[in-house]
């Protein structure tokens, strides 16, 4: 399914889905964006990003189905991304596989309706500069560790090299068209998309320095 889809007029088919705690494994492709109906603006839109409904790029931050996820405390959870790691994928597929309850895993997946300058043919390669610019991050949940009396939430995601996250954003046409259109404005979103990444991440480092030892 697409992450539009499920992040507005399909979340509540998804949380009635994932709520009753049934064995129901569901992979979410991240277009962050309708991409069927012509690539609307939704709340999976990143700020600064141009889309239809949002021509001089959005002003807000993206929402993060997967963090609302793991509020549930069991549902299996996991944010990856093939072109980045590999390793991480297979390891989140299989882990959802095995885990007797629901579980949802995000795929970060570029789209047409980005615009990647490099060209369609080299989206795994656009995922792999997402994460290592801080674009995209890498998280598994798995509420089974938590029996164990260990943290549920793992950051799979290295430090990423942010002097490199401005150039991710001007490699596609979705943020670059706002800079050449709008390029009073563009600065100014193209910084506040940079401090919101480091915010998701800076929350995500905090979960998983969590102490969930039982006897601490």
């Amino acid at each position: 399914m697409v992450t539009a889809l499920l992040t507005i007029v399909g979340y509540g088919g998804l949380d009635h889905v994932i709520a009753p705690d049934k064995n129901v494994n569901i992979l979410v492709l991240d277009t962050e964006v309708y991409s069927n109906t012509g690539g609307q603006s939704s709340k999976a839109t990143p700020v600064g990003a141009i889309a239809k409904f949002a021509a001089s790029g959005k002003r807000v931050r993206k929402k993060d189905l997967g963090l609302m996820a793991t509020t549930y405390g069991y549902v299996y959870v996991a944010q990856i991304a093939m072109g980045a790691d590999q390793a991480q994928t297979l390891k989140a597929i299989r882990e959802a596989e095995a885990y007797d309850g629901p579980s949802l895993i995000i795929a970060y997946a570029p789209c047409i309706n980005h615009g990647l300058k490099k060209g369609m043919g080299k989206s795994q390669a656009e995922e792999k500069e997402a994460v290592a610019c801080g674009y995209w991050h890498l998280w598994r949940y798995n509420p089974a560790l938590e029996a164990e009396g260990k943290n549920p939430f793992t950051l799979d995601s290295k430090e990423p090299d942010w002097s490199k996250f401005q150039d991710f954003l001007k490699g596609e046409v979705r943020f670059a068209s706002v800079a050449k259109q709008y390029p009073a404005e563009a600065a100014e979103l193209f910084a506040a998309a940079e401090e919101n990444a480091k915010w998701r991440l800076r929350s995500y480092k905090r979960m998983a320095a969590e102490n969930w030892d039982v006897e601490a």
